[in-house]
């Protein structure tokens, strides 16, 4: 008993004497707290990522049949000409944080392929996300449109710079500032065939949705003729933006690109 008491006496001093202190237990290392890393065009998220982001954008980094595509090698033949049949629809745009959205009211419709397919939504990409022949346009449009079985099919329309287009100015000037809030403008309607060109000869493939999910299966008809937007219209759009929301070109692997004659 007595040296047990010296012993814990002798530590005393040797604190006092020393600053010595007992043994402390390590401290316990935090543990780590997982983000969620948001799919996006720039840093963690950028599009080369897309596929390792969450199990069900798999097919971002694994399809074979992914959009867009450099449009290079194609097969002239006769197509179906774009039946575009769209109506006047109430303006509601978005800015979605990933592009500029156009949501479209039921009544709207397209046939491609003899299938009809109804508008659900329009946005924007720029620069170009297809290329045609390793060039790029200033920006392209996405006209997305859905049928009654569910499979999608996508009109892209090229923007080159050129002179103002009225509609375009339209949706501009009624972009929301704040990111995921839709601006319903009261008493301002749009019509998508006002953003189609006369010619509206295309290229046609089965290609993916270019954001995630990346779905394959998609029916692209990409059209050939550009629509002119000014270079203000181009920069105002950039400068909302704040980054280029384009996602690189795909390989085509062994997909045919046919090219309406």
């Amino acid at each position: 008993m007595r040296a047990r008491i010296s012993c814990i006496v002798l530590s005393l001093l040797l604190v006092v004497a020393f600053g010595c202190k007992p043994a402390e237990k390590p401290a316990e290392k935090p543990a780590e707290v997982k983000h969620e890393i948001h799919w996006g065009y720039q840093g963690e998220g950028a599009p080369a990522n897309w596929g390792s982001l969450k199990q069900e954008f798999a097919l971002c980094s694994s399809g074979m049949s992914q959009s867009p595509i450099d449009i290079a090698k194609t097969y002239k033949t006769k197509l179906d000409t774009i039946g575009a049949a769209y109506k006047d629809t109430p303006l509601r745009i978005v800015n979605n944080g990933h592009a500029v959205q156009v949501n479209c009211e039921p009544g709207s419709f397209v046939t491609i392929d003899e299938q009809k397919y109804q508008l659900l939504q329009f946005h924007f990409h720029a620069p170009s996300e297809h290329t045609v022949k390793g060039a790029f346009y200033d920006m392209e449009m996405h006209l997305v449109h859905k049928n009654d079985k569910g499979d999608l099919a996508v009109v892209g329309v090229f923007m080159k710079k050129g002179a103002a287009n009225k509609i375009i100015q339209v949706l501009w000037d009624n972009l929301p500032q704040e990111v995921d809030k839709e601006n319903v403008v009261s008493g301002i309607s749009v019509n998508a065939s006002g953003l189609l060109p006369k010619d509206t000869r295309y290229y046609h493939y089965y290609g993916s949705l270019t954001t995630p999910p990346c779905s394959e299966g998609v029916n692209w008809s990409v059209v050939k003729t550009p629509i002119e937007v000014s270079e203000a219209q181009i920069e105002q759009f950039r400068k909302l933006m704040g980054f280029d929301n384009n996602r690189p070109v795909l390989p085509v692997n062994k997909r045919f690109v046919l090219e309406s004659q």
